[in-house]
């Protein structure tokens, strides 16, 4: 056998192993779990509600597409206005906001994106500390896309703090003052 024969077999039963293995990054989806954070507080002295709900960009992608059958394309340059919109719509199709047992509406005031995450700012003006006795929060962002989906709410209200993983089973929580 001659000698560059010799090589040729030798880097063909080599290399021939490493040509059956798909690509690793193929096989690893964007994230492996479904989740949405989103935090509750109220500023005494704005006397409103803020909000800020952080969701993975690709999920909420998801659902706008599969609700509304817009590609938004959010964070990038060719990121549409009517992608925007649809943001608002959806939140106000499946976010509501209980405060002493009352729905009450909030005021969408944007989003920013941060990584793989959009983060969308929220607020209830005009609450009176006096009057206020309980904030409930009813989230199903995500849940009619995604069956997995749990939304992680964090309620701090007048010092007092509670957490709940909101599933499709059971969507809200309260704190009571």
């Amino acid at each position: 056998m001659r000698p560059s024969h010799t090589l040729f077999v030798l880097v063909f039963w080599l290399a021939l192993p490493l040509t059956s293995f798909t690509r690793a990054d193929s096989l690893i989806e964007s994230h492996k779990f479904y989740v949405s954070v989103t935090q509750v507080e109220y500023a005494q002295e704005e006397e409103s509600l803020q909000i800020i709900s952080r969701i993975f960009i690709d999920d909420l992608e998801s659902a706008l597409l599969a609700r509304y059958d817009v590609e938004a394309d959010l964070g990038t340059p060719e990121e549409s206005a009517q992608g925007i919109a649809y943001i608002e719509r959806y939140f106000n199709s499946k976010f509501t906001v209980f405060i002493n047992g009352e729905v009450r509406k909030y005021t969408f005031l944007g989003r920013k994106y941060d990584r793989d995450q959009v983060i969308c700012y929220l607020e209830i003006s005009g609450i009176p500390e006096a009057g206020l006795a309980s904030v409930g929060v009813q989230n199903e962002i995500l849940m009619d896309v995604f069956e997995e989906q749990k939304n992680l709410v964090h309620l701090k209200i007048l010092g007092q703090k509670k957490s709940y993983v909101l599933v499709r089973e059971n969507n809200k929580g309260m704190l009571n003052l």
